[in-house]
């Protein structure tokens, strides 16, 4: 049958992408015919020379937009359902299939969300632990229910929104019901949907320093004016964001596990910030993209699920917790807001999530494999932080020092005041880490120097060494 082939190309598109892409070009060229088997992962991954992982995650997507059926153990199949054959493009526009640099390891790869280096990729769930048997039922399904192939609602799938609304009252103690929970394909599409109910475009928008750098671009794109108001051992400073912009009416903050640096915001600076909003007619942006994930006591519960005054919009995701392919984030909004936000829905441009992938996380959300996953990924995790952290310091002395923190899915490790953060990064990103320097969370203001590097798929002793005796030689720093 015929299949993609693997050639040499410069592109730096994810490689995932790549598969994605190809495949729907083959199947709306007609080079692909309905009803035909393609291969299996294991077979298309051995021909390609990557990772199952990298395969699942474009068979995923290619499932959820109706392109593939899973058929159980038939196998996978083109759908009988698509589109009819669209003209040939030109060669020179398909995307191609890069071959795997000889020298990166395949047990080294890792699908970067967003393309480039991949090891040590931050946000990135542990991929060769995810359920893939169990998912790949809920899909099959799923899919064999007509109405998980239709166009979603704007606001999302209903028995998702439920399932979501279940969850998060038992896990994060926020009690909102179905209604006041709202689908997107992103957090950067929820931080759309937000200013575009609440009407703040041209408004001040408090953002953390240092902090996630896709915030401060959105709310730029969207209209609003950034400030940054500076995060200590405690979190944002709330005092010092009142001192200077006290006109406010939007804050984004990530208080379960600051990011990048990992503190939790203390019930004190709480208090303050919701006193802040309710008293300026202002809103809180919760970003709690990773909260589930606490190594010592129980997880924070939320900001939200103090809000006794309806200005908290939480935003969470379940791309970061599943699989980065899921493209899966959701908004919790107050009951006084629903109808602006259901309005809000109609008239955004993102035109929704597919419902066949929300249909099989509501069926993963509401037969209890969710909180199971994450139960046994909180504890993988923190192995697998511990593998990391014990391989890190062996370079202590060399000014390489890991500060641990209470959760998250990252490190943060202190650089000595001699090095450029900036351009360790650099060099470690040019052998094919996808390690962040703490400065650029910053926007390049000075500051603490570190490293920011994730663990989660980091498997044992052994890759732990070797990986970051990798890192370190990237560095170009003398060691002892």
């Amino acid at each position: 049958m015929t299949q993609p082939t693997a050639r040499a190309a410069p592109a730096a598109t994810p490689i995932h992408e790549q598969i994605y892409v190809r495949f729907r070009a083959m199947i709306e060229q007609g080079q692909l015919s309905p009803g035909q088997k393609v291969s299996s992962l294991r077979a298309l991954a051995t021909e390609l020379g990557v990772a199952r992982g990298t395969v699942q995650v474009a068979y995923d997507r290619l499932l959820g937009e109706g392109y593939l059926v899973a058929r159980g153990p038939a196998g996978t199949f083109v759908s009988e359902h698509t589109a009819p054959a669209r003209p040939a493009r030109p060669k020179k526009a398909a995307a191609a299939i890069r071959v795997l640099p000889a020298q990166i390891a395949p047990e080294d790869i890792i699908d970067a969300e967003g393309g480039g280096p991949s090891l040590l990729q931050m946000g990135l769930p542990a991929l060769d632990e995810f359920p893939r048997k169990l998912w790949a039922r809920l899909m099959a399904r799923q899919v064999r229910r007509a109405g998980s192939l239709t166009k979603p609602p704007p606001a999302g799938y209903m028995p998702l929104r439920e399932a979501l609304a279940a969850y998060l009252h038992r896990s994060r103690g926020i009690d909102a019901d179905a209604g006041q929970i709202f689908i997107s394909p992103a957090y950067t599409a929820s931080l759309a949907l937000i200013v575009d109910a609440l009407g703040l475009a041209r408004e001040n928008a408090w953002i953390e320093q240092p902090g996630y750098p896709p915030t401060a671009l959105t709310l730029k794109r969207l209209g609003l004016q950034v400030r940054d108001v500076p995060v200590d051992e405690h979190g944002i400073d709330v005092a010092s964001g009142r001192a200077h912009f006290a006109a406010a009416r939007l804050a984004v903050v990530t208080p379960s596990h600051q990011s990048p640096t990992g503190v939790a915001l203390p019930l004190q600076r709480r208090v303050e910030l919701l006193d802040w909003a309710n008293g300026h007619d202002a809103w809180i942006v919760e970003d709690d993209y990773d909260g589930e994930y606490r190594y010592r006591g129980h997880p924070l519960p939320a900001l939200k699920s103090m809000d006794s005054y309806g200005r908290v919009i939480y935003c969470g995701t379940l791309s970061k917790v599943l699989f980065p392919g899921l493209r899966l984030s959701y908004v919790v909004v107050a009951p006084g807001l629903v109808p602006q936000f259901e309005l809000a829905c109609r008239r955004t441009v993102h035109g929704g999530c597919p419902e066949l992938m929300q249909a099989v996380v509501a069926d993963f959300i509401g037969e209890g494999h969710f909180s199971r996953h994450i139960k046994r990924m909180r504890t993988l995790y923190a192995r697998r932080r511990a593998l990391l952290a014990d391989a890190l310091a062996a370079y202590a002395e060399d000014g390489f020092v890991v500060h641990l923190q209470d959760g998250g899915m990252h490190l943060l490790v202190d650089v000595r005041d001699d090095l450029d953060d900036v351009e360790l990064a650099s060099r470690a990103r040019k052998a094919g880490f996808a390690v962040h320097a703490l400065t650029t969370w910053r926007n390049g203001a000075p500051g603490r120097r570190g490293i920011l590097m994730g663990f989660t798929n980091v498997r044992d002793r052994s890759e732990a060494e070797r990986l970051v005796a990798r890192l370190v030689s990237a560095f170009g720093v003398r060691v002892k």
